[in-house]
């Protein structure tokens, strides 16, 4: 078992605290294994078993618990209350009303509660409101690279690093698909299992979507124009033209639903001049770029816009909020802020050619403040500061802090 160091930091203060530890991210990234972590942390320092209860709802031995009295009193007939206890609920969003039996598990008796969730909207308004000051959400991504290379110790060495980084592009950061040495088109058949998984049972399901063909259509769209800007006006537009009409309402209910399942991030344009957040012309990312792989296959085109998506997902791990910067007639890949500190990025896959080299280079000059300005390729030869703007690799950027600093 991996351990998964960063979420493990970012949740180790609340343990043992009357605070519900709310964990939600994509299917298949890793809530059920980090549950099983955090249980063993527990058993080592001096729990006990009989002091454990775990429940995941997608398994058929609690088919029978869907709403809140039935769950309330299958915990209180399997607990010892005259002890401390430790629950532990997996894809919690399965039970109707669950808030209200958590709530009561809080206030009856002495426990430390720990819930996971495959959908966004499981924490509502009125949840937040019956739950508020009770709670910390941590949202749990698929593995980051440094993360992946955990899974390829024995592989690891300075010649290697960009060749690994290479398999991580193509196949992503599943990580039932690295615990194991998958063939590529093996590991796309599992990713892909994922996505329709998702796409069926948190999205279609639970957002109770009549068209699945339209769902489909709508996402593959999305993943065909990663790192472009475009509105739902466009994909109404697009769907016009091949014959599908369909009406902007639609198109926004869909993309809702989407993002809700993790499976994509929306993200605002910020007018660096009016120093104000765009509400039109955003782009989409996916959690996971081997889900673009599995289901439209690899295409050297699309690297460009891949790597945008590992930076932005890289950028949201370690904390950063994130916008694509407009400066004029020009963009910045990515402002991303955190505190004190912003950071402009520029995202390309190689810098062969002196326009491209402009490009690049180019919005970020344009740029007057003090803040720190990289742009980021897969060239690892390329070393430049232009004007205080710094080149670094992908795999550099991806493996320090060094940006950070």
């Amino acid at each position: 078992m991996i351990e998964r160091k960063k979420y493990y930091d970012d949740i180790s203060g609340f343990i043992d605290k009357p605070i519900i530890k709310v964990i939600t991210g994509i299917r298949r990234s890793g809530k059920s294994t980090f549950l099983r972590m955090l249980q063993e942390h527990l058993l080592e320092i001096g729990v006990e078993k009989e002091q454990i209860l775990y429940m995941n709802f997608e398994s058929f031995k609690f088919i029978d618990i869907r709403n809140s009295r039935d769950l309330y009193k299958y915990v209180m007939d399997n607990i010892d209350i005259s002890r401390k206890v430790y629950l532990f609920f997996d894809e919690i969003q399965i039970v109707e009303d669950w808030e209200a039996a958590v709530n009561s598990f809080l206030v009856d008796f002495e426990t430390d509660i720990y819930v996971t969730g495959s959908n966004s909207n499981m924490l509502s308004s009125e949840i937040s409101t019956l739950l508020t000051g009770r709670y910390v959400r941590l949202k749990m991504q698929s593995l980051v690279f440094t993360e992946f290379l955990k899974f390829q110790e024995n592989k690891i060495d300075e010649e290697d690093i960009n060749k690994l980084l290479w398999i991580y592009i193509r196949r992503g950061g599943f990580p039932s698909i690295h615990a194991l040495p998958y063939e590529e088109i093996d590991a796309f058949t599992l990713v892909r299992d994922i996505y329709d998984s998702i796409i069926l049972r948190d999205a279609v399901e639970r957002f109770n979507l009549k068209n699945i063909e339209l769902l489909n259509r709508i996402l593959r769209f999305v993943m065909d124009n990663i790192g472009s800007t475009f509105s739902a006006k466009k994909i109404a537009d697009y769907f016009k033209s091949q014959n599908r009409p369909v009406n902007q309402t639609s198109v926004y209910n869909y993309l809702n639903a989407l993002e809700s399942t993790f499976l994509i991030s929306r993200v605002n344009r910020f007018d660096l001049h009016g120093k104000e957040i765009l509400k039109t012309q955003e782009k989409f990312y996916l959690s996971d770029q081997g889900i673009l792989h599995a289901v439209l296959g690899y295409n050297d085109r699309n690297i460009p816009g891949i790597l945008e998506n590992i930076v932005f997902n890289e950028l949201q791990y370690r904390g950063y909020e994130v916008h694509i910067g407009k400066l004029k007639d020009k963009e910045v890949d990515f402002v991303a802020s955190k505190g004190n500190k912003q950071v402009y990025l520029q995202v390309t896959c190689k810098m062969e050619l002196e326009k491209t080299i402009e490009r690049d280079f180019g919005p970020l000059l344009a740029i007057s403040d003090h803040h720190s300005k990289y742009v980021l390729s897969m060239d690892e030869n390329f070393e430049d500061n232009i004007k205080g703007i710094q080149h670094m690799a992908v795999s550099r950027f991806l493996t320090t802090d060094d940006w950070e600093k």
